[in-house]
C-alpha cells in the first residue's frame, strides 16, 4: 500500500474509533493501539507532505461564516455542450487523443493550492462568478489540507455524496423548505454550500478532480490532460474514472461498449452520474477549439436521459391560437435547466392533463426535451384532478367546445376550441402569422403593433396592411412612433410586395401548410398560383404527392371552399409581385439524391430548417418532416433526438451535415 492510500486508511479508521469513544462512549481499542497508529500516521503525513482535512491529527478548523463571499473566476468555468447521440461522440474525436469519463452528478468545485496548502475552495456558479466554500473542506471526506507539490496548482472537480450513502441519509434530513432531499447532487450542493460546517460533516460529501487549469507545467507530458490528471492521483487526489484512448478509431458499437463500461465501474463504486464526457488531451488543442459564451468546445457531454427538476405547479394557462384550439400551458415554479431559467411548459392538449391527472398545487416534473423544449413529464401528487376545461374563450368570452380526433397510436385526443370567428386572439394571430420571416416577413408589425392596429380599427384584413399609408399621421403620433420609425415600417412594408409562390401560400396559413409543404406544391404547379387554385377548388386529389394525407387534401379543399378565403386568395394578389420561378436549367444536375425523400433534423452549422429543405429541393428531392420506411436518407447535426433514433432503427442511411455537403459538392 503507497503512503497516500495508508493515510486514507487510517484518517478513516481512527475517526471511526473517535466517534465510538467520545460520542458512543464504547471505544473499540484500547488507547494504547490508538496512540500507535496516530503516530504512524503523523509520520505518513510528514513524509508524504499529504494531510487530510479531516486527519485526527489536525485540530484547526474553520468556523460557520455568515455568507458565502464570491469569487471571480480568472478560467470561466464553462459548461460542455451536450448530445444524446452515440455517433456525436464518434465523430467529435478527429484523430486526436481523447478521455473518456463518468460525469459526475454533483456540484462543480474548484480548488487553490499554494505552497502546498489548499487557499480556497469555490463553486463554479454561473462560470464567471462562484462561491466560495472552503470552510466547510474540512468535513469532506478526501480533499487533503497540504500536497507535496509547491507551486501554485488550481483543479476543478465534482463535489458529490456516493448513492449508497444518500440512501442511507435521504429518509432522516431535511432540505430548507423543510422538504426531503430528491437526489444526491441536491444533497451534495446543500451541504458544500451550507454556512456552518457542521451541516456537512457526516454526510459523507466526496471530491474527485478532472482538470487541472494551473500548474504542473514541470510534468514531462505539460500538454497531456490525461499525464496531469494522474499526477493528481499521486499527490493524493481522488480523481474521476476515465478511460483513455491514443488517437482512437472507434464506431458506434466500440464507442457505446466504452460507455457500458464506465457505466458498470459507476454503479460497482456508488458514483452518482448522468452522463460520460469525452474530451481532448491535449491542452494546445483543446484551447484552439475557442469557446461560446456558454461553453468550451473541447468537449462533449453525453447525456443518458433528460434530467428532471421538481416544482410546483402554479396555474394552467389557457391561450386561443389563430386556428382557434386553446392551449394550454402549464406556469410553475422557476427552475434552472442547462443555465436557463424555466417557468413555462406546453401542456399539448386536454387528454395529456387528464393523464397526468394535474391540478394547481401539484408536484411536478419538468425537464427539457433533447435538452431544447421545456416539458412536463410527471405529475407527483396525483389523485386530485378535478375538470379542467375552460367553459369559456379566454379571449372573447365564447362557449368553448371538445374537439375528440384519433392521434397517431389511435389513441383519442380531446382538445379545446373556440368556434367564434371574430374571436379577437384568432384574428390578431393570424396578422402575427401573416407578417411573420416565413410568410410576408414584415418587420416592424409586432404583435404589439398589430394589436394596437387592430384596436383602432387600422386593420380588417391583410389587404389593410398595404393601405396603412391612410393613417400615417396618427401613426407618428402613436407611443413608440416618429417619422423614422414609419418609413421603416413602410419600407418594410413595400419592400414584402415582391414575394413568391411559397410566401404567398403559407401566409394564407391553410391548416398543415407550411414552407416544406408549400416548395411541393410549387413544383407541382410550377410556381403558377392560378393553377393551384384551379385544383384545390376542383377535384385535384392532393394525396399523390408524397408525405400528403387524407387530413391534408381535406384541409386544402376546405379552405377553398371558404368563400372569404376565396376571395382574399384572389383579391390580395393584386397587391404583390411574384417573382419567377427558377427555371429548370437553373437547378442542380441530377444526383444521387434526385427523386428520394430527406429528412434534416437537429441543429445544423451552415443551414436553417428552411435553407436545408431548399437545398434538398434544389438537388430534385422531396424534404421529409418524419422519418418512415419511404424515407431514403436523413441529415443529422448537433442534438439530433427521435427523428435520428428512428432512422437507426429503420436502417435508414444518416448523414452528417459535412458528409451532406461532400456528396454535393
Amino acid at each position: 500500500m503507497n503512503p497516500t492510500e495508508e493515510i486514507k486508511k487510517l484518517v478513516s479508521y481512527l475517526n471511526e474509533q473517535r466517534h465510538a469513544y467520545y460520542n458512543e462512549n464504547s471505544p473499540h481499542i484500547s488507547d494504547a493501539e490508538y496512540d500507535r497508529l496516530f503516530d504512524r500516521l503523523k509520520y505518513l503525513e510528514e513524509k508524504a507532505g499529504f494531510v487530510l482535512y479531516n486527519s485526527p491529527t489536525q485540530t484547526v478548523g474553520y468556523e460557520p461564516v455568515s455568507e458565502l463571499p464570491k469569487v471571480v473566476h480568472p478560467i470561466p468555468l464553462l459548461s460542455l455542450d451536450k448530445t444524446k447521440q452515440v455517433q456525436d461522440l464518434v465523430a467529435f474525436i478527429k484523430k486526436q487523443n481523447i478521455l473518456l469519463m463518468l460525469k459526475l452528478d454533483g456540484l462543480t468545485t474548484k480548488l487553490t493550492y499554494e505552497n502546498g496548502k489548499l487557499i480556497e475552495a469555490a463553486t463554479r456558479g454561473n462560470g464567471e462568478l462562484g462561491e466560495v466554500i472552503t470552510h466547510n473542506i474540512p468535513a469532506y471526506v478526501n480533499v487533503p489540507m497540504t500536497i507535496p507539490y509547491k507551486n501554485r496548482l488550481v483543479l476543478t472537480g465534482e463535489s458529490f455524496i456516493p448513492t449508497d450513502v444518500f440512501e442511507r441519509l435521504k429518509d432522516t434530513l431535511r432540505d430548507g423548505k423543510g422538504e426531503p432531499y430528491k437526489n444526491a447532487r441536491n444533497l451534495a450542493s446543500g451541504s458544500a454550500r451550507s454556512y456552518d460546517p457542521a451541516n456537512c460533516a457526516g454526510r459523507g460529501v466526496h471530491y474527485m478532480a478532472f482538470n487541472v487549469l494551473e500548474g504542473m507545467d514541470d510534468l514531462e507530458f505539460p500538454d497531456s490532460r490525461h499525464a496531469k490528471i494522474q499526477h493528481l492521483q499521486e499527490l493524493g487526489f481522488d480523481i474521476c474514472p476515465y478511460l483513455f484512448f491514443t488517437v482512437p478509431v472507434m464506431d458506434e458499437e466500440s464507442m457505446t461498449s466504452a460507455i457500458e463500461r464506465l457505466k458498470n465501474y459507476a454503479k460497482e463504486k456508488n458514483l452518482p452520474i448522468d452522463g460520460i464526457v469525452i474530451i481532448y488531451d491535449s491542452f494546445s488543442y483543446s484551447k484552439a477549439c475557442g469557446r461560446t459564451g456558454h461553453h468550451y468546445k473541447d468537449g462533449l457531454a453525453f447525456k443518458f436521459e433528460d434530467e428532471t427538476y421538481e416544482t410546483i405547479l402554479k396555474d394552467i394557462e389557457w391561450t386561443t391560437t389563430r386556428l382557434g384550439e386553446i392551449a394550454p400551458v402549464a406556469i410553475f415554479d422557476t427552475v434552472e435547466i442547462d443555465g436557463c431559467a424555466v417557468s413555462r411548459a406546453s401542456l399539448h392538449n386536454l387528454t395529456f392533463i387528464k393523464d397526468l391527472e394535474l391540478a394547481v398545487g401539484c408536484r411536478i416534473a419538468v425537464s427539457k426535451r433533447n435538452m431544447i423544449i421545456p416539458h412536463v413529464e410527471e405529475n407527483l401528487d396525483r389523485g386530485r384532478y378535478v375538470d379542467a376545461v375552460p367553459p369559456v374563450c379566454p379571449c372573447c368570452g365564447a362557449q368553448t367546445r371538445i374537439h375528440k380526433r384519433t392521434g397517431s397510436d389511435n389513441r383519442i385526443i380531446e382538445t379545446v376550441h373556440c368556434d367564434n370567428p371574430v374571436c379577437s386572439s384568432q384574428i390578431l394571430k393570424k396578422f402575427v402569422h401573416f407578417v411573420g420571416k416565413k410568410a410576408m416577413d414584415i418587420e416592424g408589425l409586432s404583435e404589439a403593433t398589430l394589436e394596437k392596429f387592430l384596436t383602432l380599427g387600422y386593420l380588417s384584413s391583410f389587404t389593410d396592411i398595404y393601405h396603412l399609408d391612410r393613417y400615417a399621421e396618427q401613426i407618428k403620433a402613436m407611443e413608440g412612433f416618429g417619422e423614422k420609425s414609419y418609413a421603416r415600417l413602410d419600407a418594410a412594408i413595400n419592400a414584402s410586395r415582391n414575394t413568391s409562390f411559397v410566401r404567398y401560400l403559407v401566409a394564407m396559413d391553410i391548416p398543415m401548410i407550411g414552407r416544406t409543404k408549400s416548395r411541393i406544391l410549387e413544383q407541382v404547379f410550377c410556381g403558377n398560383l392560378e393553377m393551384f387554385r384551379d385544383a384545390a377548388i376542383g377535384n385535384y386529389d392532393f394525396t399523390s404527392l408524397e408525405d400528403f394525407g387524407e387530413t391534408l387534401d381535406h384541409n386544402i379543399h376546405d379552405w377553398f371552399s371558404d368563400e372569404n378565403n376565396l376571395k382574399l386568395w384572389d383579391e390580395l394578389q393584386t397587391e404583390f409581385t411574384f417573382e419567377k420561378r427558377k427555371e429548370e436549367s437553373t437547378m442542380m444536375k441530377e444526383n444521387v439524391f434526385t427523386g428520394c425523400t430527406i429528412v434534416a433534423t437537429g441543429k445544423l452549422e451552415n443551414f436553417s430548417r428552411n435553407e436545408i429543405n431548399d437545398k434538398i429541393l434544389e438537388l430534385g428531392a422531396k424534404p421529409g418532416s418524419s422519418v418512415t420506411k419511404k424515407t431514403d436518407y436523413v441529415i443529422f447535426g448537433e442534438k439530433a433526438g427521435s427523428k435520428l433514433a428512428k432512422a437507426q432503427q429503420l436502417g435508414i442511411k444518416t448523414l452528417s451535415e459535412n458528409e451532406f455537403l461532400a456528396m454535393i459538392a
